[in-house]
């Protein structure tokens, strides 16, 4: 008999709506990405469903939004508390799901989603807001900020339970209530979490996470009347989408979008450290990342140099199951994913370009298994004009394409010469350099011998294609808020 008549075999998920778990009549499946097999039943919600955890959210925001920051703070901590706890679970749950390496699961993505309620448990208790005097007409003037209400938050598959917490941890540490649909690929932390929020002491119809696809669940939830506010990241084109549901009801809109991110290295750059950053940049969680390097500019008299050293690093650099702690990267999320990206090292080929390692070049030698997983090993492809859709748009895989330049403001130029302006990575010890260059590059991110640095007190987000608006300590707060101004005549 064939697998899918046995649904028992698989793991199915529930949604969680006004702090109960409620089954779906609909699923979709849900592959492991390192074996091609389902695994996993994820509910296809829709409008039902997302009504239900919007009415839930609503009934929930006159109580939450009346507690003290301190009082919701406590909760938030309790549940980082919570995720710590069962944290080789979510390790495991992550990695499987997505497709990651344990390891990076182990050492990024669940400690972080740990991090976010910690950290917007403590930053809502510092924020302090304008007072102005105007005596002269016998005045004051003083700003409050009050909670939104209902928000709906839609996060991506490449960072599940990491960017889904970022998302939630604001909206409910400042008042609101949520209704969240994670990616439809990658549901299953989200679920996990969900079992933990009632121990956490988070109240019925706080937190409702609604699964299924953006066409159905997304839609429905951007486009109903009683969520004022959106929190979306992924794709620019669903952005566009997500604009035009959210218009009618004049919506607050949070877009963090894709990135075609330049690193600019110039000849007094530390090679060594530049090499071993840049390669983690380029191929960190199979180069699933918005803020991974795609295009490398480096300054012509090293070009060489710079060009062999990476490539030798890129072939170390191993591609294998993710439960192997010695492998670098896993899977990349989807069959469709995979062959998206390799159709982009395809162009490629056939456009000149030289494909020095990876895709086409090198043999993967994987577990059984493992065989019919989606892997791709880290590819570097040079002499490719920026012109090319390889160099213009977002690929989201591990693929990074290495050019020569001339100037400094050829640098600048070809770096801004794409619709995306998320991040951007300068190599040089030049201090005057690299401030004229954060400067002029045209990024919501500027990173100078480094990369992923991150104070969640900073803003976060792009420019261009790259988005709307920014998140981070203050941003979030302001974001998850609506300001008042007051004016007392004594």
């Amino acid at each position: 008999m064939p697998k899918s008549s046995e649904p028992r075999s698989y793991l199915v998920l529930e949604n969680y709506i006004g702090g109960k778990f409620v089954s779906c009549g609909n699923h979709i499946d849900s592959y492991d990405p390192s074996t091609g097999e389902v695994y996993c039943k994820v509910p296809d919600s829709g409008k039902e469903e997302v009504d239900a955890a919007v009415a839930a959210a609503k009934e929930a925001f006159p109580h939450w939004s009346a507690r003290s920051p301190q009082q919701r703070g406590d909760v938030l901590n309790k549940l980082a508390d919570l995720i710590e706890a069962n944290m080789e679970d979510l390790v495991q749950a992550e990695s499987k799901d997505q497709g990651k390496t344990v390891t990076f699961a182990r050492t990024v993505d669940i400690p972080r989603s740990a991090y976010n309620f910690r950290f917007f448990a403590s930053s809502v208790l510092h924020h302090t807001t304008d007072c102005s005097q105007m005596d002269h007409m016998g005045c004051l003037n003083y700003t409050i900020r009050c909670p939104v209400g209902v928000a709906g938050l839609i996060s991506p598959w490449n960072l599940p339970l990491y960017l889904l917490t970022w998302k939630i941890a604001p909206a409910i540490a400042t008042g609101n209530t949520v209704v969240a649909k994670p990616s439809e690929m990658t549901s299953v932390t989200a679920w996990m979490m969900c079992k933990l929020l009632e121990e956490a002491g988070v109240p019925p119809g706080v937190v409702n996470v609604v699964f299924g696809t953006g066409q159905r669940a997304g839609d429905a939830l951007v486009g109903h009347p009683d969520v004022p506010l959106i929190s979306f990241t992924g794709s620019t084109a669903t952005a566009q989408r997500i604009t035009e549901r959210s218009a009618p009801y004049c919506k607050k809109i949070s877009l963090e979008l894709g990135g075609k991110n330049p690193a600019i290295i110039f000849a007094d750059a530390d090679l060594e450290q530049c090499v071993e950053t840049t390669i983690r940049s380029s191929f960190s969680n199979q180069g699933e990342i918005c803020l991974c390097t795609s295009r490398i500019y480096v300054e012509r008299s090293i070009y060489s140099e710079f060009l062999e050293k990476f490539v030798a690093a890129a072939r170390k650099w191993k591609t294998g199951a993710p439960s192997d702690p010695s492998n670098n990267n896993g899977a990349l999320i989807s069959k469709e994913h995979l062959e998206k990206v390799r159709s982009f090292v395809a162009l490629a080929k056939s456009e000149g370009a030289v494909i020095h390692c990876g895709e086409g070049v090198n043999h993967l030698d994987l577990p059984k298994v493992n065989k019919s997983g989606y892997f791709m090993p880290p590819t570097v492809i040079s002499g490719i004009p920026d012109s090319s859709r390889v160099m213009q748009e977002e690929i989201f895989g591990p693929v990074t394409c290495v050019c020569p330049f001339d100037t400094e403001d050829e640098a600048v130029a070809r770096g801004n010469g794409v619709r995306y302006g998320l991040s951007a990575t300068v190599w040089s010890r030049d201090v005057g350099r690299v401030h004229r260059l954060a400067q002029r590059l045209q990024a919501g991110l500027v990173w100078t011998n480094c990369w992923l640095v991150r104070d969640l007190n900073l803003p976060f987000g792009g420019m261009k294609h790259s988005g709307v608006g920014r998140e981070g300590g203050k941003d979030s707060y302001h974001f998850f808020t609506e300001v008042k101004s007051i004016t007392i005549k004594h």
